[in-house]
């Protein structure tokens, strides 16, 4: 993405609102670092677009308060596949 870094923090926060976006999702959909969508949505887009920007703070709170339930169904996904493949290996 090569937009201005400001112009970028809009971008990126419209993103983020519309689709209730992670900063990692943020990152990987824009092909940037995820310090660099977290500067841009907590410094930059507070300067550029003050309303964008306390809309998609909501959205990044509510991520962080989620984010220990994701990683745990994460944690038992990897280990029901890791189930899944050693069962079918003793076929």
């Amino acid at each position: 993405m090569k937009a201005q870094p400001d112009q970028r923090a809009v971008i990126l926060g419209q993103y983020i609102l519309e689709n209730k976006a992670t900063v990692r999702a943020a990152a990987k959909k824009f092909g940037i670092s995820k310090s660099t969508v977290h500067k841009d949505v907590t410094e930059r887009l507070s300067k550029e677009d003050r309303e964008l920007y306390t809309q998609v703070r909501d959205v990044l709170e509510i991520n962080k308060q989620e984010r220990h339930i994701r990683g745990g169904l994460a944690t038992k996904r990897k280990y029901e596949n890791l189930s899944e493949h050693k069962k079918s290996s003793h076929k």
